[in-house]
């Protein structure tokens, strides 16, 4: 498919779509996918659970004492007692019965010997008579009620019990938990595979050394990347790619043997070098669900689906080209989309309320400004939470502008504020990108 450049569009073809349509284009056409079986001995934090898991054991087997002290007959009050034996944690009292005027010296977590209905715990008791080395007689200060610090058989954990549930993040608790129900293994989903590309002629690669006037290091790539790996999926570099069909073709084909996924930047908007849409299009016979997206930086931004060579469905996120546009856009687009594939339920960043710590002019479009968490402000007792912007001016060619950024404010369009302005101390959403 070729077309002379003097026909070639003059208005992009592609309507630009809000956010909330791009994000439900991409979130209903992913699904979480495969899962496997782990041993619970070698399972990880951030390992997502596949499966509800239900609890083979009862915890505690037996009643337990909650508190190291004597085990007694609730009704008899606050009587002198013969201490007739010991029940210590891991040690069975089967043989131990508890009857009037006796009590049973219990330790925390020991079981509870056979008659007994309440623990007293050790402040509240005396010796009354001893040996050298052992107590014979114990006198109590206050009385017990029933059950008193006692934990039933079943307290924590009863078999067939719900106690984690799918798509649960395994954290360093669940991992307690897991071993705690007896799963000698679990289903967890596969962590997504992502493959990333740059496309441009223009572009060498981040480790040259000297770099002619007319090119450009490729920093997306690794930029991307890192974004990836540090959300936890599987990041493959693909490589840079010119701006061919040929080019584009091949390199998509060779993406598509290692991931089911590719992001992809450049090549998306209306130069005539730009052929991604085109190829994906025509070439792969892709849906692209929409290619353009309301909102600043990152208006070419391109979502498509399709198959190749298998059943899968394969996807592809197509976006800008300038550093500052590709990585909020991966960020706002891939990266809820990458946590869906992981089996994550809350898929989407958190979004908090702060307060603006300065005036900002709002542009035509719906804004994702650059932004640093703060709980104060310099020479200011007010609390916040407050954001500060990276820069006054964020254009999305500036890398600088992203530089420590854990918040991506959303900023309304111009029309929808009268003065076109926010002020400061002004209320926006904004979403966490990075520990605050």
């Amino acid at each position: 498919m070729s077309t002379s450049i003097v026909d070639r569009p003059r208005t992009s073809i592609w309507p630009a779509v809000s956010m909330a349509e791009a994000l439900a284009a991409v979130t209903d056409s992913v699904q979480p996918i495969m899962t496997k079986c782990i041993s619970t001995g070698v399972i990880r934090p951030g390992m997502i659970l596949a499966e509800d898991v239900l609890s083979r054991v009862t915890i505690p087997a037996v009643p337990t004492s909650v508190k190291d002290g004597y085990a007694v007959i609730s009704s008899e009050g606050i009587r002198d007692r013969v201490v007739i034996a010991a029940s210590t944690a891991g040690a069975p009292a089967s043989s131990i019965i508890v009857t009037s005027g006796t009590c049973a010296r219990v330790s925390t977590g020991a079981a509870i010997p056979a008659g007994a209905d309440a623990v007293i715990m050790v402040e509240h008791t005396h010796v009354v008579e001893r040996t050298k080395t052992e107590e014979l007689k114990i006198g109590f200060s206050q009385p017990a009620k029933p059950n008193q610090d006692i934990r039933p058989a079943g307290y924590d954990m009863q078999i067939g019990q719900l106690v984690l549930e799918k798509h649960c993040v395994i954290g360093s608790a669940e991992v307690g938990i897991l071993v705690a129900s007896g799963q000698r293994s679990v289903q967890v989903y596969r962590k997504p595979k992502v493959c990333v590309l740059s496309t441009g002629n223009e572009l060498v690669d981040w480790m040259t050394e000297d770099v002619s006037e007319d090119r450009i290091r490729d920093t997306n790539r690794p930029q991307l990347m890192a974004l990836l790996n540090a959300c936890g999926f599987k990041a493959i570099d693909g490589g840079m790619v010119g701006d061919t069909r040929e080019h584009l073709i091949e390199s998509i084909k060779v993406a598509f043997k290692y991931s089911n996924v590719i992001v992809m930047s450049g090549g998306v908007s209306m130069g005539e070098k730009d052929l991604v849409k085109s190829v994906l299009e025509h070439e792969f016979n892709f849906k692209i669900h929409f290619g353009r997206v309301f909102m600043k930086p990152g208006l070419p931004s391109t979502f498509a689906t399709g198959t190749y060579e298998s059943n899968d469905t394969r996807y592809v996120f197509a976006l800008p080209g300038n550093p500052v546009s590709s990585w909020v856009s991966c960020q706002l687009l891939a990266v809820p989309a990458l946590r869906k594939m992981a089996g994550h339920a809350n898929y989407f960043q958190t979004v908090i309320k702060v307060k603006l710590a300065e005036s900002i002019d709002l542009d035509i479009r719906p804004e994702y400004r650059r932004a640093w968490y703060t709980q104060t402000l310099p020479q200011s007792d007010e609390y916040g939470p407050y954001a500060i912007c990276t820069a006054i001016d964020q254009p999305s060619s500036t890398l600088l502008n992203t530089k420590g950024a854990n918040l991506l404010l959303r900023l309304p369009p111009r029309a929808s504020i009268p003065e076109g302005m926010l002020e400061k101390g002004a209320i926006v959403d904004a979403l966490v990108i990075g520990a605050i």
